[in-house]
């Protein structure tokens, strides 16, 4: 198995796992979901998940192709804390992971990504799931040894590309042999249908929902499909859809990329505890950049060459969560000084054999990309917008879809959502996630949303600002929207964090739009 190209332990929930993740209690029976809109409800068969406290699990079972709501059927993995307040209880707050691959009960269940000391927890049965093919629901499932040979650089020379687009066609083939009939159904659009039927098997009229990063695309999509069965609505750190010129794509990603990179730098030189305070740090980057690009720049810990995508990774993982910039400034100074470093160990590979991503993502986003002298021009131009930090590794969003068999059946398009809530619109001043004119693009398509500035780089402001997380759960809580206009101050920290966690990657190591 090769090396992966992350190699710095860094802040974030790990969303994408093995299959190797904390067991449910004993199976609890299916139940088979009604189709929204036209059944009552079936009544959940709950059990705990294993021996965590407060936890219930289930499976629901819903149609694989949401065209034929009576043909086959897909299991969802669901999970729910009930409120802990219940004489206070308001409803229903469904939370999405992101990714795509981004499994809920991980994230919220056993790992308790909203607390219990939230006030959110007091007021809402918290209910997430692992989405279809992910995790512990019905899995796509590809060839371990195949998802290790994905590329991980972008392409350099025609042959280079060639080899691309034989291995995406021959990634997507093996997943669907060994994935079966979901392949063709893990769109965003069957998401967002799946989430009508947990809100359906559950009972309730109208739903909160609650997301980051990926989780925004089915939340927006919901709001088209069931606009009237929605309560309130925070999204936080969102995806456009409607972008479908592949360039724009890699210029945003890019921009935000080398915006916050900026940013950090700034942070540095006014932040005592940073590593690299005091030096010009472009300076350091740019030097180190050099070296990798040059093939002689190697890592203290182990030897290892570095190479110029693997520095770029590091960087950008780091630019989600400012809390992790401490750590980054040391691996920094430590590759510029030729020491090992005092940094987090990097996390080992997984044995991963579901691999989510490609096929979720590819069902999503056509890229009409004429061949590699195009792909080579989107380089040069994005050098040029980005002199430090060259182009967003999200570059394999747009090349892992060339090629790619599967089907494109949630394809790009604007948002037509009418009769919704208002809903808020979360975003930070920069964001190599889901970068700031996403989240504008998509508030002009939605109809009297509110956007939340958080004036900080990062990405999932719910987590990274008190703030922002206020404003959210006043709004989820009290349906008290923010005024037009609403600001949130920096709040970047001044001293280490002592917890570290791994940022989910795809299987070959690919960055994901994970929450």
């Amino acid at each position: 198995m090769k090396r992966r190209i992350l190699t710095v332990a860094l802040t974030g929930i790990a969303l994408i796992t093995s299959l190797a993740q904390p067991a449910l209690a004993a199976p609890s029976p299916t139940v088979t979901a009604a189709t929204p809109g036209r059944h009552p409800k079936t009544p959940i068969d709950w059990a705990a998940c294993g021996d965590l406290p407060g936890s219930e699990c289930a499976t629901l079972r819903v149609p694989l192709d949401w065209s034929k709501p009576g043909g086959p059927t897909t299991d969802l993995a669901i999970g729910r804390l009930k409120a802990l307040s219940p004489a206070k209880r308001i409803g229903v707050l469904i939370v999405h992971p992101g990714g795509p691959g981004g499994s809920g009960l991980n994230s919220f269940i056993y790992r308790r990504g909203i607390p219990d000391s939230d006030p959110i927890r007091q007021y809402f049965d918290l209910v997430t799931l692992d989405p279809r093919g992910v995790g512990r629901s019905t899995p796509v499932l590809c060839s371990e040894d195949l998802v290790d040979q994905g590329p991980v650089t972008y392409p350099a020379t025609e042959q280079e590309y060639l080899s691309l687009l034989s291995y995406n066609a021959k990634l997507s083939q093996d997943c669907r042999e060994r994935t079966g009939p979901l392949f063709d159904h893990v769109d965003t659009t069957s998401a967002a249908r799946d989430i009508d039927a947990i809100r359906v098997a559950l009972g309730e009229r109208e739903i909160s929902f609650f997301a980051i990063s990926y989780g925004t695309q089915v939340g927006q999509q919901y709001a088209e499909l069931f606009p009237r069965n929605i309560r309130a609505m925070a999204i936080d750190s969102n995806m456009d859809h409607s972008i479908t010129d592949p360039y724009q794509y890699l210029k945003t990603t890019t921009e935000d990329f080398e915006a916050s990179f900026l940013a950090f730098a700034r942070w540095c030189g006014e932040t005592p505890a940073c590593a690299l305070n005091g030096q010009d740090v472009a300076g350091v980057w740019d030097d180190l950049h050099a070296k990798a690009e040059a093939g002689r720049l190697t890592d203290p810990e182990d030897g290892h060459v570095i190479v110029a995508e693997e520095l770029r990774y590091n960087l950008f993982d780091a630019l989600y969560d400012p809390t992790t910039w401490f750590d980054v400034a040391g691996w920094l100074k430590a590759l510029a000084e030729g020491v090992p470093s005092e940094r987090a160990a990097a996390p080992k590979a997984a044995e991963l054999v579901n691999e989510p991503y490609p096929a979720i993502w590819c069902s999503d986003w056509k890229w009409n990309v004429s061949g590699f002298a195009q792909l080579d021009d989107y380089r040069r131009e994005l050098e040029k917008i980005a002199p430090h930090t060259k182009i967003s590794p999200f570059w394999s969003d747009v090349t892992g879809c060339l090629g790619w068999q599967g089907k494109v059946s949630n394809p790009q398009h604007r948002l037509k959502i009418s009769g919704a809530p208002p809903i808020l619109i979360a975003k930070g001043s920069a964001d190599v996630g889901t970068p700031a004119a996403w989240n504008y693009a998509v508030a002009q398509q939605i109809p009297d949303a509110i956007v939340l500035e958080n004036d900080m780089v990062g990405h999932g402001q719910f987590r990274n600002s008190v703030c922002a997380h206020d404003v959210i759960a006043r709004y989820l809580i009290d349906l008290r929207m923010p005024a037009p206009g609403t600001r949130c101050a920096p709040e970047y920290p001044t001293e280490p964090s002592a917890s570290l966690l791994k940022r989910p990657v795809t299987g070959n190591g690919r960055p994901v739009h994970a929450s």
